[in-house]
């Protein structure tokens, strides 16, 4: 089963494209990592996929089939923004109760526990949490409705290190009791290496590189070859060369190898996914020029 399914997907504003020709298949039970630079289209991505924009162009489907914004995905779909909108002036206690009374469901007891769990004091308002405990109560109130699929548009770049970590630990815990998929927009790339095992990688709003993080480290290496080497079997995604030797991040041809004098090594997430946004700062096409969002 496939919880993110799109064809041809593209939203325009106004004049610009913020992303166009998105055609992808996300299967259940991933950790996904959503990875690009500022206004790659990343949220615009997100926004699609949980229905809080319509596509301009080609369309996307989620859990299975259902329409994006359909009254099934908003049922088994949970998104904690970027800016974690929560009512200040309410309680944490009242937050509790507007989350369930404008959801199908909430599993209140569950909720309750894990708020206590964390220290955090039903009584108290919303605006005076730290920003790991304002996290956190985002987070709890998303899955405790128990969704399907699990969307953070950049959930932890205003958290310290211990608030992500703990934020982090609370994600891995809700996929592996309640099976619930992810989607994870982050710039912490190290963090992705970690937990995330799809990754999709959009840059200037189009997906330059997509699929399981094992499949993906599998087909690239980090290559160093004599700088006149004939690497043309292979697809090089960024490269630099000292004195009489190139260092590159290339996708090698299995069937072709690589010619005599070349070393490799493994990539990680994080080598890989920089490499291919050192690629993206070519000037975009002219077809996608504008603000993407």
């Amino acid at each position: 089963m496939n919880v993110i399914e799109t064809s041809g997907l593209g939203r325009r504003y106004g004049h610009s494209w913020a992303l166009r020709d998105c055609t992808i298949a996300v299967p259940e039970g991933h950790l996904v990592a959503l990875v690009g630079p500022n206004g790659a289209g990343k949220s615009t991505f997100l926004h699609l996929v949980v229905g809080l924009a319509s596509p301009s162009e080609g369309e996307v489907r989620v859990l299975s089939g259902e329409p994006a914004g359909s009254p099934a995905s908003r049922d088994g779909i949970a998104f904690v923004a970027q800016d974690m909108p929560l009512y200040r002036r309410y309680s944490v206690a009242d937050m509790l109760h507007l989350t369930r009374n404008l959801n199908q469901s909430l599993d209140m007891p569950y909720a309750i526990q894990r708020l206590a769990d964390l220290g955090i004091n039903p009584k108290q308002r919303t605006g005076s949490l730290s920003g790991g405990q304002h996290a956190q109560l985002a987070l709890t109130l998303a899955i405790a409705r128990h969704p399907r699929l699990l969307v953070l548009d950049e959930p932890t770049a205003s958290l310290d290190p211990l608030a992500r970590h703990d934020f982090m630990a609370t994600v891995m815990t809700a996929m592996a009791e309640d099976g619930v998929s992810v989607v994870l927009s982050s710039h912490v790339l190290a963090e992705l290496e970690r937990v995330a095992d799809f990754l999709i990688l959009l840059t200037h709003g189009q997906i330059r590189l997509t699929g399981t993080v094992d499949s993906l480290l599998a087909d690239h290496r980090f290559v160093t070859c004599p700088a006149d080497a004939d690497l043309s079997d292979s697809e090089i995604i960024e490269s630099r060369t000292s004195g009489p030797r190139m260092h590159c991040v290339a996708k090698v041809s299995a069937a072709h190898g690589l010619p005599p004098g070349c070393e490799t090594r493994p990539v990680g997430i994080e080598e890989l996914s920089m490499a291919y946004l050192r690629e993206s700062t070519h000037p975009q096409p002219s077809s996608l020029l504008g603000v993407a969002r």
